[in-house]
């Protein structure tokens, strides 16, 4: 085990010279081509300055600004998987999205969900839902388990 340890520290200070080896050749490399670089032309008498075009802004007219428009709930729903705008969801945008949920159950946080992990969050969610304790939910009582939306604020203060 030592050897190996040792190894890899000769290794890696190994690597670690040639890549800074290998860096200054190119930085000297590309300090050699400025220094051989062609002076900059003269000024010559003869050329005159170019002057500006002179226009009436009152005659220009610009391209017409994009069309806002507004996105159905479903096609926002859409755009908050699609994270490329690809207009294609994949595998990956799909659960990435459930990522921080996962990891909320997964209380060991080794990656795995175990049957005990879920058992006991939606336990624990169900007894907070069971207002009157009796361990059965009526209609209000299950409606309080649904996901919260959130709530738009006001952009500015105008």
């Amino acid at each position: 085990m030592k050897g190996q340890g040792l190894d890899r520290l000769v290794l890696g200070a190994v690597l670690g010279l040639a890549l800074a080896g290998v860096g200054m050749f190119w930085w000297q490399g590309r300090a050699q081509v400025e220094e051989a670089a062609p002076p900059p032309p003269e000024p010559t008498e003869t050329a005159t300055e170019p002057t500006l075009p002179q226009v009436d802004p009152a005659d220009l007219t610009g391209p017409a600004p994009p069309q806002a428009t507004e996105l159905t709930r479903e096609q926002r729903r859409f755009f908050r998987y699609d994270r490329n705008r690809d207009l294609k969801i994949t595998r990956n945008e799909m659960l990435s999205t459930r990522s921080d949920a996962f990891r909320k159950l997964d209380k060991d946080g080794n990656n795995l969900l175990t049957f005990e992990e879920w058992a006991v969050t939606t336990a624990t969610r169900f007894d907070g839902a069971d207002a009157d304790g009796d361990r059965a939910l009526t209609q209000a009582e299950f409606a309080t388990t649904a996901p919260r939306r959130k709530t738009s604020k006001p952009r500015c203060n105008c």
